[in-house]
């Protein structure tokens, strides 16, 4: 995806409806949506910067952590309608909106999405469950898969656990509730946020940064998953790419 020129900046474009990018692909290098429902299924993706949370065992502190990371060159400001260009130029259905997290900048992403879905494009959000969705996000075509934080995070309960968004993701009828765990005692965790708000579907995935982290992690949580009859998820793009970037 080529910058902004001037002359586009020149033209008006209003600066409501930008959008600060990591990155995007899926494009030059073809890949899939490695987690959740979606799993294996091919996929463009635009991550968003921005964070709100600090989760210690983060693979995407390039989108956020700008201590260790320059945000100059870690960030791009591009419009909705060149990300909208981009994305439907390739045949591609499934576009996948990540971060950091994404709903810090819905106001364009309304706009966006509605660009998306007009060309034929479904979208998944991939969101913290931190914040409250836009109704105008709740539409055919769109889906979110919600990671609630648990303590493994090192992130406060108070921040990372956000009881009206959680409860209208869970009323949306266009979630499902993907945690990130690390050891069988962390389903009881789990277990107490479904029950307190009402989550389904859930997912499971193991944390896990390489293909053997993974591995060793799913066999610790596949028996205890499977007794719950949870979902289980994999993280596809770490076995299938290890820790390549913008796959």
């Amino acid at each position: 995806m080529t910058a902004m020129t001037g002359s586009s900046a020149q033209a008006g474009v209003d600066r409501e409806f930008w959008l600060i990018v990591s990155e995007v692909f899926g494009d030059t290098k073809p890949t899939f949506q490695g987690e959740g429902p979606s799993t294996g299924v091919p996929a463009l993706f635009i991550r968003l910067a921005q964070c709100n949370l600090t989760c210690s065992w983060c693979d995407t502190k390039y989108t956020w952590d700008w201590k260790r990371y320059d945000i100059a060159k870690e960030t791009h400001r591009r419009s909705v309608e060149e990300l909208i260009a981009w994305a439907l130029a390739y045949d591609v259905e499934l576009v996948v909106i990540s971060g950091g997290e994404p709903l810090l900048q819905q106001r364009a992403l309304v706009r966006l999405v509605r660009g998306l879905r007009e060309g034929g494009k479904r979208v998944e959000f991939e969101t913290n469950g931190t914040v409250l969705p836009d109704s105008s996000l709740l539409v055919d075509g769109v889906h979110f898969n919600v990671s609630p934080k648990l303590a493994n995070s090192g992130v406060a309960e108070a921040k990372r656990i956000v009881p009206a968004a959680l409860e209208a993701f869970a009323s949306s009828g266009r979630a499902v509730f993907k945690f990130v765990t690390r050891s069988v005692a962390e389903l009881d965790e789990i277990q107490q946020l479904v029950d307190d708000y009402g989550l389904a579907p859930v997912y499971v995935m193991p944390e896990g940064t390489t293909p053997e982290g993974l591995i060793e992690t799913t066999r610790v949580l596949a028996d205890a998953v499977a007794a719950r009859r949870w979902h289980f998820t994999q993280r596809l793009h770490v076995l299938a790419f290890a820790e390549a970037r913008g796959r």
